[in-house]
């Protein structure tokens, strides 16, 4: 999946793993997952030093920059590891067509987060009480992420992207004071749909979206905010219907029951379809990944993350273009100072790697 990267840690209170990717070099059959018959290795070393093309060690601290390049996305990683993967997938299918190239990128992740913010709680536990906990260690994961953020600045980003939308309930914390741009996820996503001119299903009512998450709380008044501010009417679930829908969705995907998780998430959607909203955002993972690739419903939904990526995308670009002008040179495929150093040497047979919102199976 990554033709180059290295993972290493620096010396803070909590290290923070950083993986630092290289050009998606251009191939006959893009984005394919590849594998070796031999045996298979994965090496993920915090000790293996980091040096540039003449050698010389590079140390946190220090005035140069891991990777030189302006258009260089620093991807903060979020509670979720797993999504922060299929995010980078995004970003390197779709930058790669039209024999393009994936623009540089840093990934700075940390597995603490995810015990500080856990992913869901057991389905016998309350959804309220994950609420509460995630409210009471929010200063903890605002430090977390601006320490992230800073960390992927020295080594040479450009601009910050959060793959993750619970970590987006604390954006404007963790993009105060810096200079560089940082995207945000519902921002993105309200551009794209006043970009996209929706008709009202009714003549007499403006563009309703719905909205369905598993963290209402946290997440659903970021999105009110971003889409409202571009003129949009944002429907959301009512609270007992988000109780019998959407808290024992989550619930039965704990239980591993993944056919009660579809039925319970067709009906919510349904429920928002029938208060005339034009599309229905999926503000959660777990809910992207529900439903099967072919179902029809998933043809008035979106993925907020799509949006993120293609907006990264654009910015890498403009970056890019206006680079080479400003240089007036021609522009040419991206180079860089820092070799390739391969962070997945083989991947075995049953590794599933996200694959553009499908999954795939190695072989």
């Amino acid at each position: 999946m990554l033709e180059g990267g290295i993972l290493m840690s620096f010396q803070t209170l909590n290290p923070l793993p950083l993986l630092i990717g290289t050009a998606f070099r251009k191939r006959n059959h893009q984005c394919k997952a590849r594998t070796n018959s031999s045996s298979t290795s994965l090496q993920l070393s915090s000790k293996v030093p980091l040096t540039d093309r003449s050698g010389n060690s590079w140390e946190q601290g220090s005035n140069t920059s891991v990777i030189t390049r302006p258009n260089t996305v620093g991807v903060i990683g979020g509670v979720s590891v797993l999504s922060t993967l299929i995010f980078l997938e995004k970003l390197a299918c779709w930058s790669s067509r039209n024999g393009k190239e994936c623009p540089p990128f840093v990934v700075c992740s940390d597995p603490v987060l995810g015990k500080v913010l856990p992913i869901r709680h057991p389905y016998r536990s309350s959804h309220r009480s994950r609420i509460d906990q995630v409210k009471m260690n929010q200063e903890l994961v605002i430090e977390n992420l601006r320490r992230k953020r800073n960390i992927l600045q020295l080594s040479g980003a450009g601009c910050f992207v959060m793959p993750c939308h619970l970590s987006h309930a604390w954006h404007s914390e963790i993009s105060e004071d810096s200079s560089l741009p940082f995207l945000h996820v519902g921002e993105c996503m309200a551009m794209e749909l006043k970009n996209s001119n929706l008709k009202p299903i009714h003549a007499s009512s403006s563009v309703r979206i719905g909205l369905l998450t598993t963290d209402s709380v946290l997440v659903a008044s970021y999105y009110q905010h971003k889409l409202q501010n571009q003129g949009f009417e944002v429907v959301l679930l009512d609270k007992a219907t988000e109780e019998h829908m959407m808290v024992p969705a989550v619930e039965a995907l704990n239980r591993k029951d993944i056919e009660g998780a579809r039925n319970l998430l067709r009906i919510a959607i349904h429920v928002l379809l029938m208060r005339a909203v034009n599309v229905v955002i999926l503000a959660s993972d777990d809910l992207v990944g529900i439903l099967p690739h072919n179902d029809p419903l998933l043809r008035k939904c979106i993925d907020p993350m799509d949006a993120l990526a293609r907006s990264t995308i654009q910015w890498a670009e403009t970056t890019q273009e206006a680079m080479a002008e400003s240089c007036d040179i021609q522009l040419l495929p991206l180079q860089y100072q820092s070799p390739p150093m391969f962070l997945f040497s083989q991947l075995p047979p049953s590794f599933l790697l996200p694959k553009c919102n499908k999954w795939i199976h190695a072989n």
